[in-house]
């Protein structure tokens, strides 16, 4: 454990949260894509060979969103300058969170807006909701981040994106 400990600059036990909320998504991951690829052969639950097609299914994704995720952080480790290996857990499991909050508040502002995928032409529909999804991620993104005792980070990440779209002048130090 403490060579774990170690490999992820972990100094305090409560620390050791965003390690385990990473595994548990990525095998949470796996799982609903292993289900989602069965799905496609029909294969039905009460089935002898689902438990272990989706197990199996289920641990290979696991496996390869882990492989992925970390060729990730040594790339973004050099570029994001964080101070501590574990933050970039915590930075990535903030952007999830975000990104799924903000895909599903999307759907009820459309709808209090009055369009809807049925009735609106999706070359209006799809650019109106990223729209005006945008500044709700935003809000979010900080939200999340200050949770997740990201807050700088994310604060630093927003001034950035947001001076490189042509926002400069409204962000003040």
């Amino acid at each position: 454990m403490q060579k774990f400990k170690d490999r992820w600059q972990i100094t305090s036990n409560w620390q050791l949260l965003f390690p385990f909320l990473g595994l548990t998504s990525l095998v949470l991951s796996g799982y609903l894509i292993g289900k989602r690829i069965i799905s496609l052969f029909e294969l039905q639950p009460n089935d002898v060979a689902y438990l272990g097609i989706l197990s199996s299914l289920s641990i290979l994704f696991a496996a390869v969103l882990l492989w992925i995720t970390l060729k990730l952080f040594s790339v973004l480790e050099k570029k994001w300058e964080v101070t501590y290996r574990w933050e970039l857990i915590a930075i990535f499991i903030a952007f999830a969170i975000t990104g799924s909050t903000a895909a599903r508040i999307s759907d009820p502002i459309i709808s209090l807006i009055g369009l809807s995928k049925e009735t609106t032409s999706g070359w209006i529909y799809w650019p109106l909701r990223i729209f005006l999804i945008f500044p709700v991620y935003q809000i979010i993104l900080l939200i999340v981040g200050w949770l997740f005792g990201q807050f700088k980070f994310f604060w630093n990440f927003e001034k950035k994106m947001l001076s490189r779209m042509g926002f400069a002048r409204f962000l003040k130090n």
